[in-house]
């Protein structure tokens, strides 16, 4: 059975490369790209990917997009942040394919040059080798995931590696452009009421999970630094739909005072 690899992509010309490299066994490479305006699409194209253009219309969008395009129904769906370890694709390309609708892997984050191999970042398990013809992305703008109707997934045992965080500056505004925001809408079409209570220990809370009870302590300033922004990403996240909410309140009142 074939393997498409999918990576999603938007100015990655510093990553693409190495990703590409990664999973040059596959038997295709699809680069989907969200209108690059460096060097993304040349480099992929000259690695011998397929790249198809395309409008950004969110993380899990894109991913199913790219899966749709695929000539294999078996997609190892990656990022353009991430690498494909050698023992990770060893052990791919020795699994039995159709054991399983999809297979689970755990991701190794690396953060200011070392791996981070506690706290909330470790093991992040994630289902990036599937079936498409029993399985989907989901349509969240982040955080998205593929769904198994059947459950039958398969557990691999090596490390997809992910490089996101180019430091402390970039973290912080990824947070601040990105996640944050994208977690308050998220919020908001689940229809999620954010309260005092929410704003006062959302970030505690994220803190003390990542870096107590998961053990983040143990990748020393690193690990403080990682749970420190997972505390400043949930903090920011409410807030952002507390002032969603006050927006809205205002909107109603507004419109009642015109009706009257």
């Amino acid at each position: 059975m074939g393997i498409s690899a999918v990576i999603i992509a938007f100015n990655e010309e510093a990553k693409i490369g190495d990703c590409i490299r990664s999973v040059s066994w596959a038997d295709e490479v699809v680069v989907v790209d969200s209108h690059s305006t460096d060097r993304t699409r040349e480099i992929a194209e000259g690695l011998g990917a397929r790249v198809i253009e395309r409008d950004w219309p969110g993380f899990g969008r894109q991913k199913q997009f790219g899966a749709d395009a695929a000539k294999n129904d078996l997609v190892l769906s990656i990022d353009a942040d991430e690498i494909v370890s050698d023992e990770l694709a060893n052990e791919i390309q020795t699994l039995d394919l159709t054991s399983a609708d999809a297979f689970r892997m755990p991701r190794l984050s690396h953060y200011l040059g070392k791996p981070i191999r506690h706290g909330s970042w470790y093991p992040d398990w994630q289902i990036r080798l599937f079936d498409r013809r029993k399985c989907h992305w989901s349509n969240d703008a982040v955080h998205e995931s593929v769904i198994v109707p059947s459950g039958n997934i398969k557990d691999l045992s090596s490390d997809l590696l992910h490089f996101s965080s180019e430091g402390i500056l970039h973290h912080a505004q990824m947070i601040y452009e990105r996640y944050a925001p994208l977690g308050a809408e998220r919020l908001k079409q689940q229809n999620k009421r954010v309260s005092f209570v929410h704003l006062l220990f959302s970030g505690t809370g994220a803190f003390v999970k990542g870096y107590f009870l998961k053990l983040g302590f143990l990748d020393g300033v690193r690990g403080l630094l990682i749970a420190t922004f997972a505390g400043y990403n949930a903090f920011l996240k409410h807030a952002i739909r507390y002032e969603q909410q006050l927006n809205e309140k205002a909107s109603l009142s507004s419109a009642d005072t015109t009706d009257s």
